[in-house]
């Protein structure tokens, strides 16, 4: 699509669909909390904070430190890092795909990960 340049009307801008970043500033906290069944209020009550404060750390108004990271993590059942790196709502992530198999499935995928990252016929990079 293009679009013309207010500054320079003469030419055309073309606009790019870039990939985007799931979220602003590098945290799926709410997406963990709904993924559990947790309300705001719920949430922030078990973790002793307002859901006012929980609240504005889910809009990326106020930053999160590392306690609280861990404490989410303790409540939400997951690893503090899941909470910064790993939507838990992506059935196609990698980490979605891997809770949903059973430990055989999980020794075969391992395996064959191996045999492609050594056959060098994987692509990219």
């Amino acid at each position: 699509m293009c679009i013309k340049c207010t500054r320079h009307p003469q030419k055309n801008v073309h606009t790019v669909r870039m990939a985007t970043a799931p979220n602003r500033s590098g945290h799926f906290i709410r997406q963990w909390r709904k993924h559990r069944g947790y309300t705001l209020e719920q949430l922030a009550e078990r973790i002793g904070m307002s859901h006012q404060n929980l609240g504005k750390i889910e809009r990326f108004k106020v930053p999160y430190n590392q306690e609280l990271l861990e404490n989410l993590a303790a409540e939400l059942r997951c690893a503090p890092a899941d909470l910064i790196v790993r939507d838990p709502t992506d059935p196609e992530g990698l980490w979605s795909i891997w809770e949903g198999l059973k430990p055989a499935e999980r020794t075969q995928a391992v395996r064959l990960i191996q045999a492609i990252k050594g056959s060098g016929t994987g692509t990219g990079g």
